[in-house]
């Protein structure tokens, strides 16, 4: 996979890293005016309102492995873990919340600076349009990020200038997610199409045409509870699949080398007949699916070649292999993995029999380790033990580029899969239309590929039929947790349902009860601590200290 990466210097020394905009040297420009008198000025500014999706405190890490890991699929798996957000024992100090906010902001005022000087250059005015498409729904996209996760936000959209203008009050989550659907709206006229970028990580049209859907449905659940936004979900969700720009993966590599990491290991056997696993073997090893991955946060190198744009996928959560030697050869051949993240017994549960999802996404196996010789062995895990079971989506030994970093991988992150889109559309359709013929083939199109099944086909084993409005909405809601699970959309989803506390308090209570000694010092810990403020992060201490306009959410307040 090529990948051509920039170096963005703009208002100072900052450092990017989206994928395939220009193949250029490094640009020193140091005032806005100057910056922005040129195509190749425009694209790096570009690229720098895309980088803070990167960065460590988003996708790069801290979403999916500290913010919003414990829900009713996984856990943190610490027991020293008593307090911080991965068992929401925290205050509005974490700094973990201090920075995703901080982070979030800094995209929307790239957003904002570009946004503002978008006509400066001369250039070419269809490459123009596209380029202010893309800032147009990134800056809605932050804000949707920010909405849906602190409440009502400062809404702010021109550039900042002088110290004065970032004193600004919180404005209503209904007039945020109004700005949101506008900017996103008006981008997905302009940006180009999936198939004519030709990889994922730069936002196409259905790109954003899904992501409408995904801010739609979040509009019509908790707490906006605006339902007339189930038409607009299954409006945007249906151009997705009008397109014909995208479909389920289906395809599978079939070597056996392939689907063995070491053939001199002794291995447990996966299903090789999984196309559902092909997804995240792909992210691991730098293959492009635009059909089915619509779009990735991108990652790249080892940090020992020249590039610093590694997140933590797949090292911070997947398969505990965690040899003492750091020299160890291990390393190399399979990547080393901390193993904080694991699924929950519930999720276990959820998948029906041969459904070939499950052994993928909770591994069936743990690596043990010789140190002394540097052998690694899988040792099968009982089936009896739900709750040992590490997040194994993503598994460092499909990464193709070594020697592999201990602690960074270039996994790239899936922010929307056409699955996903097809179960927006179902849950959408079901809400407007009931659980219609469009509905069932839309769900059971994803329940036959998780069943290594005839995606077309109608099957016994796999489809769903017989269902009203409201077992249907109960199917869907499972089946996303099969299918998407530890993909940074279980806790928003389970908020819009106005389930959270309820099935956290339920799923806390669940694994405190389980026989496990392990799993009981702090599996169960999250879900008993969550109340009705955890609905909202709090607004950071930080933050309201240098706003004084702004004021702490009353979720926090109680």
């Amino acid at each position: 996979m090529k990948k051509i990466y920039i170096v963005l210097i703009l208002v100072g020394i900052m450092t990017s890293s989206c994928e395939d905009f220009l193949n250029t040297e490094p640009t020193d420009k140091i005032a806005l005016e100057q910056y922005y008198t040129n195509e190749e000025g425009l694209t790096q500014a570009l690229a720098g309102v895309y980088d803070p999706l990167g960065s460590e405190k988003i996708y790069g890490n801290n979403l999916y492995t500290y913010l919003e890991v414990c829900t009713d699929e996984g856990y943190f798996a610490r027991s020293a873990q008593t307090t911080g957000v991965q068992v929401y024992n925290f205050n509005p100090s974490s700094t973990e919340v201090t920075n995703l906010w901080t982070e979030l902001y800094n995209g929307v005022n790239r957003a904002n600076d570009l946004i503002a000087h978008i006509n400066v250059p001369k250039m070419d005015e269809v490459k123009r349009q596209v380029i202010l498409g893309e800032a147009l729904f990134l800056r809605g996209y932050y804000y949707f990020m920010l909405v849906s996760r602190f409440g009502d936000v400062p809404l702010k959209l021109t550039p900042t200038t002088s110290p004065n203008s970032v004193q600004i009050p919180k404005t209503a989550t209904a007039e945020v997610y109004a700005q949101i659907v506008k900017d996103m709206t008006d981008a997905e006229a302009k940006v180009a199409k999936s198939s004519s970028i030709g990889y994922p990580s730069r936002v196409s049209k259905t790109v954003v045409q899904g992501i409408l859907a995904r801010v739609c449905l979040q509009m019509a659940g908790y707490p906006l509870m605006d339902t007339a936004k189930y038409a607009d979900a299954l409006s945007w969700s249906k151009k997705v699949i009008d397109s014909g720009e995208h479909a389920l993966n289906v395809s599978y590599n079939t070597d056996p080398a392939y689907n063995s990491f070491n053939q001199t290991i002794a291995t447990v056997p996966v299903n090789s007949n999984n196309a559902y696993r092909q997804i995240f073997i792909n992210h691991a090893s730098d293959v492009y699916d635009i059909k089915e991955s619509m779009w990735e946060i991108e990652f790249k190198g080892n940090r020992t070649d020249g590039y610093s744009d590694a997140g933590r996928l797949g090292s911070q959560n997947g398969i505990t292999m965690a040899p003492s030697s750091a020299t160890s050869v291990l390393l190399t051949n399979l990547g080393y993995c901390y193993g904080f993240v694991k699924g929950t017994g519930r999720l276990w549960s959820k998948y029906g029999t041969g459904d070939l999802r499950r052994d993928w996404v909770l591994t069936t196996y743990t690596f043990a380790v010789n140190n002394t010789t540097n052998v690694a062995t899988k040792t099968a895990i009982s089936k009896t033990q739900p709750y040992t079971r590490d997040c194994g989506k993503w598994r460092r030994e499909y990464e193709t580029l070594t020697p592999k970093n201990k602690n960074y991988t270039p996994i790239n992150f899936p922010v929307l899969r056409y699955s996903d889109v097809l179960l927006m559309y179902a849950e959408a359709e079901n809400q407007v239309n009931g659980a219609t013929t469009n509905a069932y083939e839309a769900i059971n199109q994803v329940r036959r590929r998780g069943y290594g099944l005839p995606i077309n086909t109608p099957s016994v084993i796999a489809d769903l039929n017989g269902l009203n409005t409201g077992t249907f909405q109960l199917a869907i809601e499972d089946e996303r947790m099969r299918e998407l699970c530890f993909e940074g959309l279980r806790k928003m989803d389970l908020i819009r349902w106005n389930k959270f506390v309820a099935t956290m308090n339920s799923v806390g209570a669940e694994i405190g009860a389980n026989t496990n000694a392990t799993a009981q010092q702090y599996g169960g810990l999250g879900g008993k601590s969550v109340t009705a403020r955890n609905l909202l992060f709090p607004i950071p201490s930080l933050e309201i200290l240098s706003n004084k306009a702004l004021t702490q959410s009353e979720l926090w307040l109680q």
